[in-house]
């Protein structure tokens, strides 16, 4: 099998990079179509427009209509019969950014991809997920490339909520876990081969990362500020994430993920959120070392990503209901295949059982150390 990595062709960030963005679009077009949402156009609309402006280009903003169907997409793409637009500029979150990039791949123009948050790794993927006009989920679209071009603006992604920078740490979590499964595994990889070593690097890089800037960065953002941490922490989730799980690959960790989604519970739950979990469950499947485990526990408790069922919002789940998860964590089309090993829905139930129990002795744990530490010097 030959080894294979995508990435975006380039990739951006920066403290104010979005007041740049005309002068990085216009090197692949200069009649540029801009998607954003209305809460989106409000935030940054003018900041935009200008930067436009003072390269003499015109540029057309289109209101994203919130979900990315293909309706949605039918709709933003008969504008271009008013204009020949050469460029498509998406700008907000995954939906808008998914749009954009469909929008871009079937009218075969180039595509740049602005995400205002970092709550996940999809800015640097070659798909798009295709919801129907409800909010129901239809099927992924696959692209031949990546995004032509990436821009991160760290100092709105900072203003973001911190609860959304932490669920971005939350499924950059999962990359190193997955990347070594489908290494041993020697399983293809979402980008059409085998891992190579930079892949692995990367991933292995995010997780350093994620342990090292974590925490400091989840500080910074709760007052506001952009700091080094932050800097650093916004390229983990989304580039480093990002070329980690595509061309490194999947496994357990999504596919539990996936299967969570049984759970009307969680349902409020983001994806990194539910991915953090999903992590734990796959160390208890493959059985990984205690320090192993306690490292992962340590940093989610201090990021504030669940490490049991009732962190999102799971209680009193009857076995019924998690075989039905393992499931569907197990049927045929899932990435939990790539474990190096083979893998039942008893062994998945297994594993989530465990993950659930570790995490909630994890956090008892912790709640009596921090009581004895609050009672020591009193004379009970």
């Amino acid at each position: 099998m030959d080894k294979i990595i995508i990435s975006p062709a380039k990739y951006i960030q920066g403290n104010g990079s979005l007041d740049n963005i005309a002068t990085y679009a216009a090197s692949l077009g200069t009649e540029p179509l801009i998607i954003a949402d209305e809460f989106v156009t409000g935030l940054v609309g003018d900041r935009v427009s200008q930067s436009f402006a003072r390269e003499n280009i015109i540029a057309d903003f289109d209101v994203f209509c919130g979900e990315c169907s293909q309706n949605e997409i039918s709709r933003i793409r008969e504008k271009f019969n008013q204009r020949k637009y050469n460029v498509v500029i998406g700008i907000g979150g995954g939906k808008t950014l998914d749009t954009a990039k469909a929008v871009a791949y079937y009218q075969k123009i180039p595509v740049v991809v602005v995400p205002t948050i970092a709550s996940t790794d999809a800015p640097t993927s070659s798909l798009a997920v295709i919801y129907t006009p409800e909010g129901q989920f239809s099927e992924y679209l696959f692209f031949p490339k990546n995004p032509d071009m990436v821009i991160m603006d760290t100092g709105v992604i900072s203003a973001a909520p911190v609860r959304l920078l932490v669920a971005g740490m939350g499924d950059a979590l999962s990359t190193w876990f997955e990347a070594r499964a489908n290494q041993a595994s020697g399983k293809a990889t979402m980008a059409g081969g085998a891992s190579t070593l930079a892949a692995l690097a990367i991933a292995r890089l995010c997780y350093t990362t994620l342990l090292e800037d974590g925490y400091k960065a989840k500080v910074a953002v709760e007052q506001g500020v952009s700091t080094k941490a932050v800097e650093n922490i916004i390229e983990a989730n989304t580039y480093l994430s990002g070329i980690g799980f595509e061309s490194s690959g999947l496994a357990a960790a999504h596919a539990i993920h996936n299967g969570m989604t049984q759970l009307e519970e969680c349902h409020h739950c983001y994806h990194g959120e539910k991915v953090a979990f999903g992590t734990l469950a796959q160390l208890a499947l493959e059985n990984a070392p205690e320090e192993e485990m306690q490292e992962v526990l340590e940093f989610c408790s201090a990021v504030g990503l669940p490490v049991c069922l009732e962190d999102i919002g799971v209680e009193n789940v009857t076995d019924e209901e998690l075989r039905q998860v393992a499931e569907k964590s197990c049927i045929p089309e899932e990435s939990i295949y790539a474990m190096p090993f083979p893998v039942t829905v008893e062994s998945v139930m297994a594993a989530i059982k465990t993950a659930d129990s570790m995490g909630r002795n994890h956090t008892r744990k912790a709640s009596f150390n921090a009581c004895r530490e609050g009672g020591k010097g009193l004379n009970l």
